[in-house]
């Protein structure tokens, strides 16, 4: 009976789709439905966070001997597989388009997991638009073509909240400006355990304020120009004793500027360059730690310690190459540094480094298959005197991955 109903649906399915398509359709508005069903294995040869067992985190590679057991673990995931809808419309104040879709990568509190996530959830209207989609400090089209989910770990990354405005929208030049839920997180470092900093929560009275310039030429490319300015602030919660000697609120200013470039080479090479400095705005990388560190106040009985917003630098260097329609390969480099600050634990993330190179194969336009090879390294802040080490503990993990791909979608466009 069940069987029955699909096929009697299906056929219903296909002459309606038969019908629409005989119909004249009104090409200004549609309706499209998207994704893929994706399935990766490989190999770890090394110990990661068994959280994140299906990508390549230098910042999630142990920070001390044998911090997450054993090397050599094969794996499986599925979690890269997506689901969408999105739609346009023109309207006399410009088009009107939405998009929502979610993939399967558990992160958060659901770290590990192969569950529910949403990735975009935004609107747009002429020059203005408002949902959950890439911060506008970031350059998506830095990421390269290859298998691995989280990627670079030098490049921005990061999907925020927000409301945007879009003065310019032309062929060449476009600029942007954009208010985004703020949000940091603090490194208590060798502190993190005294009582006084229980009583420490975040505070964020003003969003965070991001933009970018893009300038995109007939042939060879584009490039684009971003920055970011932030405000991260703390209150001492801790009880009426503690405040008549102690107060370890405060804030910073985070802020960051970034240049990046897509350049054509001919017909086959594209290179991808991208590089971030700023302070504070490591939860905008791809890759990194935390936003603030402490530093030490001595001489200051009121304020022994204070929070300070954390320099970073990230590089990204990536070459797309398009042999053919059916072959194509990535191979590069990236690169995030910390500049740690004096009181942060010796385990603190101090520089990581990413390398991979890949060569996939499109026997038909929705099929892919591909195999990577992956290369992590992380470095911490400093030797830990303790543990009688005479430099900073380091740590690497290699990855061969195999990737399975199958793409659909479909369009529909509304009647005359």
């Amino acid at each position: 009976m069940k069987t029955t109903r699909l096929l009697f649906a299906l056929l219903f399915f296909a002459v309606a789709s038969k019908g629409l398509a005989q119909e004249q359709s009104d090409s200004s508005k549609w309706f499209e439905v998207y994704g893929f069903a994706q399935t990766d294995m490989g190999y770890n040869f090394n110990q990661v966070n068994p959280d994140w067992y299906d990508v390549m985190r230098p910042s999630r590679l142990p920070s001390y001997t044998n911090e997450f057991g054993t090397d050599g673990n094969f794996y499986f995931s599925v979690r890269q597989s997506r689901f969408g809808v999105k739609s346009s419309m023109h309207t006399k104040w410009g088009e009107f388009k939405t998009v929502f879709d979610f993939d399967m990568f558990g992160v958060g509190a659901n770290a590990g997991q192969t569950t529910i996530r949403l990735r975009h959830a935004y609107g747009q209207l002429g020059h203005w638009g408002a949902g959950q989609t890439e911060s506008a400090f970031m350059d998506l089209d830095v990421f390269p073509n290859t298998l691995e989910y989280w990627g670079p770990c030098g490049m921005l990354f990061y999907r925020n909240i927000q409301v945007r405005y879009m003065p310019v929208m032309k062929e060449h030049h476009f600029l942007v400006f954009a208010l985004e839920m703020p949000g940091a997180s603090g490194d208590g470092g060798v502190y993190s355990d005294r009582v006084e900093l229980t009583g420490v929560k975040a505070h964020f009275p003003y969003p965070d304020l991001s933009g970018h310039y893009r300038y995109t030429g007939k042939k060879w490319g584009y490039v684009q120009l971003g920055g970011m300015a932030r405000y991260i602030g703390w209150k001492d919660q801790g009880d009426q004793a503690h405040l008549d000697t102690m107060d370890l609120s405060g804030n910073a200013i985070g802020w960051g500027v970034s240049l990046s470039t897509g350049l054509n080479i001919g017909k086959i090479v594209v290179l991808h360059l991208q590089g971030i400095y700023g302070a504070g705005v490591e939860n905008y990388f791809n890759d990194a730690p935390v936003d603030i560190g402490i530093q030490k106040n001595p001489g200051d009985k009121t304020k022994p310690i204070k929070g300070v917003a954390l320099p970073d630098l990230g590089l990204v260097a990536f070459v797309d190459l398009n042999w053919s329609k059916k072959f194509t390969s990535s191979v590069g480099w990236s690169n995030t540094t910390i500049t740690n600050s004096d009181g942060q634990a010796s385990t603190a993330y101090h520089l990581g480094h990413f390398v991979e190179a890949n060569l996939l194969y499109y026997p038909w336009p929705s099929v892919m298959v591909g195999a990577e090879f992956q290369w992590i390294y992380r470095e911490n802040y400093m030797a830990d005197v303790t543990a009688n080490q005479t430099s900073p503990f380091t740590s690497q993990a290699t990855k061969i991955n195999f990737t399975f791909k199958y793409s659909f979608s479909k369009r529909f466009y509304a009647k005359k």
